[in-house]
This record gives C-alpha cells, sequence and structure tokens, in this order.
C-alpha cells in the first residue's frame, strides 16, 4: 500500500492539495459504490447484523499481511481511545445502514448518504475550525438539490402513505448521516497524529469486536460463495478507507465533500445491473446537476489553490 501510494503521489504531485484530496475522495467513492453493490446483495441472504460483522472481519483479515511485513509496532495507535471511540461511532451508524441496506434502492441509498456532507461541512467549520469558502457551501447546496431530485418524490410517496413501509427504512438510512459524518470528523482529527494505514486497521478492528455480540445472536453459516463475497467485500472496504482518509490528511474535509455527489451515478448504474433497479429520470436528471456542481467546484478550488501558491514569496 505504502508503494501503490509513493507511486501515487508522484504521478499527482503537480497538482493542488486540494484536488488531489478531491481524486482521492473520488477513488473512494467508486470503491464504495462497488462495495455496497456487493454488501445489498450479502444482506438479502444473512441477517444485516452477521453481514456488517463478515465485512469488518475479512477487513482485519486483508491487512493482516501489511501488518505481519511491517512489524506490530509500525501499527501501534499513538491514540488507541480516538480509534475505539470512530471505531464505536462508526459501528452505531453501520447498524442504521444495514437495516435499511436492503429495504431501499441502491441510488436511493446513496443519494441518502448524501446528506452527510452538510453535517460534515458544519461539524468541521464548528469544531475544527476549518475555513468554509462560498464555493463549498454553493456546491454542496446545489449538489443537495440534485439529491432532492432523487429523493424527494419517494419521500413524498412514503409521507402520504402510497410508499408502503419503505418510507420508514428511507428516515433511517436518513439517520445513519450524522452518526457517520461524526465518524468522519473523528477520523480527520486522527489523522494528525496517526497514519492511514493505522486508521484503516484499526477501524477494521474495533468494528469487529463491537459487531461481534450482535452476529452471534443471528448467527447463520455462510456458504461457500458468500465467504467468497466477504473476502472481495473486505479488500474493497480496505481501500476504500484508505482512500478516504488519504483524502482527509492532503486537503480540509469541507474541500472534498462535494466529490461523493458523483457516487449516485456509480450507485444508479450498479443497481441496474446487479438489482434491475432501473434508474428515474429524476435520478438521471439529479444526477447531471450532481456532477456540474463537483466539477464547477473543483476548477474553483484548484485555480484558488494556484493564486495562494503564486502569492507566496
Amino acid at each position: 500500500m505504502n508503494a501503490a501510494s509513493a507511486w501515487l503521489h508522484g504521478r499527482t504531485a503537480h497538482l493542488s492539495p486540494t484536488v488531489r484530496g478531491l481524486m482521492w475522495a473520488a477513488g473512494s467513492g467508486a470503491l464504495f459504490c462497488v462495495l455496497n453493490a456487493t454488501m445489498r446483495g450479502l444482506a438479502q441472504q444473512l441477517h444485516p447484523m452477521e453481514t456488517q460483522f463478515l465485512r469488518y472481519l475479512f477487513g482485519v483479515l486483508v491487512m493482516l499481511p501489511l501488518v505481519g511485513r511491517a512489524g506490530w509496532r509500525a501499527w501501534r495507535p499513538k491514540s488507541l481511545g480516538g480509534q475505539f471511540t470512530r471505531g464505536a461511532v462508526h459501528t452505531v451508524g453501520l447498524m442504521l445502514w444495514f437495516v435499511a441496506l436492503t429495504r431501499i434502492p441502491l441510488a436511493d441509498t446513496t443519494a441518502i448518504g448524501f446528506t452527510g456532507p452538510l453535517f460534515i461541512m458544519i461539524g468541521a467549520w464548528l469544531f475544527l475550525k476549518e475555513p468554509m469558502r462560498w464555493e463549498r457551501w454553493l456546491a454542496t447546496a446545489v449538489g443537495f438539490c440534485g439529491v432532492l431530485l432523487v429523493v424527494g418524490p419517494k419521500l413524498g410517496l412514503a409521507s402520504t402513505g402510497g410508499g408502503g413501509p419503505t418510507g420508514s427504512y428511507h428516515l433511517v438510512m436518513l439517520a445513519s448521516a450524522p452518526v457517520f459524518a461524526a465518524s468522519f470528523l473523528i477520523t480527520k482529527v486522527l489523522t494528525r497524529t496517526e497514519t492511514a494505514g493505522v486508521i484503516v486497521a484499526w477501524q477494521a478492528i474495533s468494528v469487529t469486536m463491537f459487531s461481534l455480540p450482535m452476529a452471534l445472536w443471528v448467527w447463520q453459516a455462510p456458504s461457500a460463495v458468500q465467504w467468497l463475497g466477504f473476502a472481495v467485500c473486505g479488500l474493497l472496504g480496505s481501500a476504500g478507507h484508505y482512500c478516504l482518509t488519504r483524502s482527509f490528511s492532503v486537503a480540509d474535509i469541507s474541500s472534498t465533500q462535494s466529490v461523493k455527489f458523483l457516487d449516485l451515478i456509480w450507485s444508479s448504474a450498479l443497481g441496474w445491473l446487479m438489482f434491475a433497479d432501473a434508474p428515474t429520470q429524476t435520478t438521471l436528471l439529479g444526477g447531471v446537476v450532481i456532477s456540474g456542481a463537483t466539477l464547477w467546484v473543483a476548477r474553483r478550488e484548484h485555480r484558488g489553490d494556484k493564486a495562494a501558491a503564486a502569492a507566496l514569496p
């Protein structure tokens, strides 16, 4: 992982920190979309709590070769309490997320998750004292309008009684967003003293430990194909969290949030291919709005960073 990271750093060294952060965040989003699609298929076959446990257990197993090669001391955290606090918060968010995952379309899952950047930016502004440029607020507001184009009709249908029981699951998924935002803010704080690899490894360890009691309560023996699926999820999840943590370490957390809206396009495509969830016209329109906001803020941030660098003596 370190060799690949060094190669990528060399290839992107000419870019501004914000653009590199956006690229790490975009890569993370693509990996998580594939992960979410795979997890949705597994969660339809096994209990969500068991699925959550096995996904993070394999995340630990994936990291073991890296830990063994570098030695345990290289992976010892400087703040063990911070690692387990982040793990506990993330576990709560995962419990809500997994309960709703199989009940709503994949595109809706992703779109509802886009409320997270609002909580993250406000939290980063309040607690981390990160600057909030008007471009970041505007891009997030426009992107959120795109999300409303996707989710609004479904929530409106549920609220009038026509959406059936799925409306409550949309709200459960929505409740996971501020919890995940708190987890990501803790991650941002941890990047000040911990490496990305250490944070990813200890997240997998802590979430696995917190999820084990719930998994044992509903345990069902997985098949060979399901074991293979969880191994793939372990690889995807560890790689996605690594990319996400790297984005936090190279740029302000608030500056990378707008790129998450691109996930809607990828999740819509995967939902259609894997679950026959054909994207609606409002989903496609929302994707266009979201993509435009993301590309615009990336260009503005890049120009701003270049101007700031040129002004330095």
